[in-house]
């Protein structure tokens, strides 16, 4: 009888095909942002952000996504310990299996971050920039804050500019099928030409990150800070901007963004708290 033999580089080979295959399954994320706590009753008070975030976790551990990003504006007033506590006690309540990644926002290191803002921030949350990969998708997150107005900490925003270079190509050179970024300022709501405002990012700057984002195949930008939910286009890289899990400012009720992800195929769509789905397409990997 006649054996087959497998040198070893096919051998190896294959072993790469058969994990590049079931990191291929597809799986479910949540996307959250501005939990805000204080935000509903001018920093007096922080009980229907309680509410709502604690929901929000709950439903996180019954449909059990692969995992939750949560896009800025975790507290509504810089450094006040009372609100951070409450957000971290809540986040701890998710499952330990389902990994959460806090992204900063103006709301967390100031409209304008300085040095000391940052700081405080990473005390408490950990790292305003960072990857992490899940399945075939590797995640971008950064602190929109310093891109928005960089004018106080400059040297902090020419390192974060610097190291997302760095980490964009090798996200490019990882085999990731899905390179996604994760903010709390969107680069634009509607039209990546509109005009400079509160909620976007002005267009000067606005127009280098998309260029970067293009030459290194970004294909979703996911961010916050609006309060309402706005979708755009810029080429294939869609801006994607999601309500809020607190205080709404638009008719989009507190929510959050259920993500698909099969290969290269990436959907989404917002629900509101009280409108979750009783199961996920696809379940956690």
């Amino acid at each position: 009888m006649k054996r087959s033999f497998y040198p070893g580089h096919i051998l190896a080979t294959l072993l790469l095909l058969m994990i590049a295959g079931c990191s291929s399954k597809p799986y479910t994320f949540f996307q959250m942002a501005d939990t805000q706590f204080g935000f509903f009753n001018a920093n007096k008070e922080f009980s229907r952000e309680t509410v709502n975030m604690e929901r929000a976790i709950a439903e996180s551990n019954r449909l059990k996504p692969a995992f939750v990003v949560i896009c800025g504006d975790l507290v509504n007033k810089p450094g006040d310990l009372a609100q951070i506590a409450e957000y971290k006690r809540i986040a701890a309540k998710l499952d330990p299996s389902i990994k959460l990644y806090s992204v900063s926002g103006n709301h967390d290191v100031e409209n304008v971050p300085t040095p000391a803002s940052l700081e405080l921030y990473k005390k408490h949350f950990g790292e305003d920039r960072y990857t992490f990969r899940s399945g075939n998708m590797l995640g971008i997150i950064i602190n929109s804050s310093l891109i928005k107005d960089p004018s106080l900490a400059p040297a902090e925003a020419e390192a974060q500019e610097a190291w997302l270079r760095i980490n964009l190509e090798k996200a490019k050179n990882s085999g990731a099928k899905n390179i996604m970024v994760f903010m709390h300022h969107s680069l634009f709501l509607k039209d990546p030409n509109e005009a400079d405002e509160y909620f976007n990012i002005n267009i000067e700057r606005r127009k280098m990150y998309l260029e970067l984002f293009k030459q290194y195949g970004v294909k979703q930008v996911f961010a916050g800070h609006y309060h309402r939910n706005s979708y755009g286009r810029s080429g294939d890289l869609e801006m994607i901007t999601t309500g809020p899990v607190g205080r709404p400012l638009g008719a989009d009720s507190s929510g959050f963004r259920i993500v698909n992800v099969k290969g290269k195929i990436v959907e989404h769509q917002y629900y509101a708290l009280d409108s979750l789905p009783e199961k996920l397409r696809f379940h956690k990997k």
